[in-house]
């Protein structure tokens, strides 16, 4: 279950999703590559290769738009073929019953209505 939480300075409500999804990819990936080094590891090297690529056209302003897109769908690709090498779990995205996107709409909404109301007394003051 996704639970969500204040920032550190209280103005934002904070999903942590990344950390459930990260911890589990970054293991399945390690695994991954211990399993087969040279496949996942020219796999990464080639995905690497994309998203500097990516980078520089992103960043070097006369590069063409459809340059930066060829190499934006360049590093998806790569990306996914990476992906591909990982069991399913670690690939789909969190799934709730709706109970537990009740739950979270709730929680959600209150999170969001307390900084709300300490806003706008801090701003009255």
């Amino acid at each position: 279950m996704i639970r969500p939480g204040l920032t550190a300075a209280g103005d934002r409500v904070r999903l942590p999703v990344g950390e459930q999804l990260l911890a589990p990819l970054v293991d399945a990936l390690a695994i991954a590559y211990t399993e087969d080094p040279e496949a996942v590891g020219r796999l990464l090297a080639g995905h690497a290769v994309r998203v500097l690529a990516l980078d520089f056209a992103e960043c070097f302003l006369d590069m063409p738009e459809y340059e930066r897109s060829m190499r934006a769908a360049e590093a998806d690709g790569t990306r996914e073929a990476l992906l591909a090498e990982l069991p399913d779990e670690v690939q789909r995205d969190p799934l709730l019953t709706p109970d537990d996107a009740i739950t979270l709409g709730t929680r959600l909404t209150k999170l969001a209505g307390f900084i709300r109301r300490t806003t706008n007394r801090t701003t009255r003051s």
